[in-house]
């Protein structure tokens, strides 16, 4: 048995192209929250099973950051990360072909070498990234921000 269990559910009602779902996680953070093809192919505003993945990964991201830098004397005031899911058409449909971290952090008396490592560090100990890692290719981009 898991130590943790978070749990969400989609419904889906249609074909692909016409139909429409919507997404509740046990938080109710979503709450039949609507999604459909054109919001995950197309221009429609709504969410996408990417963009949450994306989401996922650039709040564990960070929250990994922030501990590790933590851990190593240098508690930040801020850290962001904009997490990119990437997907390409293939023979077989789509599948999700990267992801793409830029990391933007502000921490008092780090230099940026200290940082670069540290963030290098920092994913190691990411759930998401571990998850995604062994069949993905994650991409990671650090800027410290000097204020």
């Amino acid at each position: 048995m898991a130590d943790i269990e978070r749990t969400a559910q989609a419904t889906w009602t249609g074909d692909l192209r016409a139909g429409r779902g919507v997404m509740t996680t046990a938080s109710e953070v979503l709450d039949q929250t609507p999604y459909s093809f054109r919001t995950r192919f197309g221009d429609e505003p709504g969410t996408n099973p990417e963009e949450l993945i994306a989401a996922a990964h650039a709040a564990c991201y960070s929250m990994a950051l922030a501990h590790t830098l933590a851990q190593n004397g240098h508690t930040p005031e801020r850290v962001t990360t904009q997490a990119t899911c990437a997907m390409v058409r293939t023979d077989d449909g789509f599948r999700i072909s990267a992801m793409r971290l830029e990391v933007n952090a502000y921490v008092p008396g780090l230099d940026r070498e200290a940082f670069a490592r540290l963030a290098e560090e920092a994913d190691k100990g990411c759930p998401v990234s571990n998850l995604l890692r062994p069949g993905l290719k994650i991409e990671r981009r650090v800027a410290l921000d000097g204020r």
